[in-house]
């Protein structure tokens, strides 16, 4: 009896420490930082960390003053996502995504920085819109 008490136990511990990352409920999730209501799946963003607590973001720059402010150490975090804007809720790793910032995309918070998991997704948007392509370290470094 004490065994199977245990086996319990410690599979409720195990699913209470889940750090996989969820879809965003749009109409329902608010930005972490800005505490605007995500409502275009175009746009968003999540932060999860190694214990499994989630932070939701709706736009670049949200995302990039949550980094920058060190409320969740660099080490503390297991996943950083983005939403693919070709894809719309569809999350994909931020550090790997392609951006295109352009005055064609009105984001929520103004960043006009769209992300693909695609890069030739991204060159099709630049040609018809224009604007230009940002790596992660480039984004990175133009928020700090």
């Amino acid at each position: 009896m004490k065994t199977q008490f245990l086996i319990f136990l410690t599979a409720i511990i195990l699913f209470a420490c889940n750090a996989d990352p969820r879809a965003i409920n749009y109409g329902q999730d608010s930005c972490h930082h800005c505490k605007m209501k995500l409502m275009d799946p175009q746009y968003g963003a999540e932060v999860v960390t190694q214990k499994g607590k989630i932070f939701i973001f709706d736009d670049v720059n949200c995302l990039m003053a949550f980094i920058d402010s060190k409320e969740v150490t660099e080490e503390d975090i297991k996943h950083v996502l983005i939403t693919d804007y070709d894809t719309p809720e569809s999350l994909t790793d931020a550090t790997v995504a392609f951006y295109l910032k352009s005055p064609h995309f009105k984001t929520p918070m103004a960043s006009n920085i769209v992300a693909f998991s695609d890069y030739e997704v991204l060159k099709k948007h630049k040609a018809e819109h224009g604007g230009i392509y940002l790596a992660w370290g480039e984004l990175v470094t133009q928020f700090k």
